[in-house]
């Protein structure tokens, strides 16, 4: 049986080894990773695909923000790593997984990742509005994709700053 759960229900050595084999040990090199550094995930977004006793697949959101040009922080969320186990690949786990943390979301929230846009197309993410966005590392720009009530400004992709009351 599957079923989909929160992924703060699940065991952190379980999510590490599902992610080193879906992307790679060295996968904590990608700017990705820069963005999001010393941030956790959003409980309500980041979720897991268990079959039986088995983490198939997951998906982690976090709070970043866009750092614009003209002075504004621009909360956001970004999604990402969606991750699904190499043997089930293919079989619509992370279609699953995309849909379900986009409905939590809410269809017009602010997000955005990097990734294949022939494959996060589908969910209605692109670079239509991120042309003036950068970030802390290498990337391809017709990779950084973005859906929602994003802005079209210029800015460097950065972790949410939220300040003490």
């Amino acid at each position: 049986m599957s079923e989909l759960r929160p992924l703060a229900t699940i065991a952190l050595a379980d999510v590490e080894a599902l992610l080193d084999a879906a992307f790679g040990t060295d996968r904590h090199q990608r700017t990705a990773y820069r963005v999001r550094v010393g941030l956790q995930p959003i409980g309500a977004l980041s979720l897991a695909w268990v079959e039986g006793d088995r983490l198939t697949g997951c998906i982690q959101c976090w709070p970043v923000q866009l750092n614009s040009d003209d002075g504004h922080a621009v909360p956001m969320v970004m999604v990402g790593p969606v991750a699904v186990a190499p043997d089930r690949q293919g079989t619509g786990i992370g279609q699953q997984l995309m849909a379900a943390s986009i409905a939590a979301a809410g269809d017009d929230a602010p997000l955005m990742l990097i990734g294949d846009p022939e494959y996060y197309g589908r969910f209605g993410f692109d670079a239509a509005r991120t042309g003036g966005w950068r970030m802390p590392g290498p990337y391809e720009q017709r990779r950084l994709l973005a859906r929602g009530a994003v802005p079209e400004c210029s800015g460097m992709m950065g972790p949410r700053v939220t300040l003490a009351a």
